[in-house]
């Protein structure tokens, strides 16, 4: 997607990129305009150009991507220090300063396109390492709680869920809330 209010150089962009490969599935002249083609035609990539009517390109931004994470390049005649600050903040990952060339352009798409990639994954491994941090304490909570009302040693009430998710074919962490449950303890 593309968001340029000047329309010879929303043109051009979108010649280079095509050029390059790319589908242009959506040209935005104004902020407003490229957040309402972010949600309607969800684009994989979006440049914006950073001055624009009705809402800047970075307020623009952050609009998108606090809907749908995605790699943005800003375009902008001004390389002031300020806006730099406030598109990194607002989480995009490539900023250009007008008059770019196609040899400026495509290695900032490429790299706001591995970043971003990278960003995926450290969240997922983040939301994965979660859920094992969450599982292993309602895991521990339960063999505690075999340990004081059954009278068990750490090793038998481990070993009494672990045969019981056997038996059962269900996970550990779902045995182990059962046995929260059974004591009346929330998991």
């Amino acid at each position: 997607m593309i968001a340029e209010d000047e329309t010879i150089i929303r043109l051009d962009l979108k010649e280079l990129l095509e050029d390059a490969g790319f589908e242009v599935c959506a040209e935005a002249r104004d902020g407003v305009e490229a957040v309402e083609l972010a949600r309607s035609e969800q684009p994989d990539l979006a440049v914006l150009d950073v001055k624009m009517p009705r809402l800047d390109g970075i307020e623009a931004a952050r609009a998108i991507l606090d809907d749908r994470p995605i790699p943005i390049v800003m375009l902008t005649a001004y390389g002031q220090e300020e806006l730099v600050s406030r598109a990194v903040e607002a989480g995009v990952f490539g900023y250009l300063v007008k008059p770019f060339r196609e040899s400026d352009l495509l290695p900032a798409i490429h790299t706001a396109k591995a970043r971003h990639r990278e960003l995926v994954e450290l969240r997922d491994e983040t939301e994965s390492l979660a859920a094992a941090l969450a599982a292993r304490k309602t895991i521990e909570r339960a063999k505690g709680l075999l340990m004081e009302k059954e009278g068990l040693s750490e090793e038998a009430a481990f070993a009494r869920l672990r045969k019981a998710s056997q038996v059962s074919g269900r996970p550990m962490q779902v045995v182990a809330e059962a046995v929260l449950a059974t004591f009346g303890q929330d998991a």
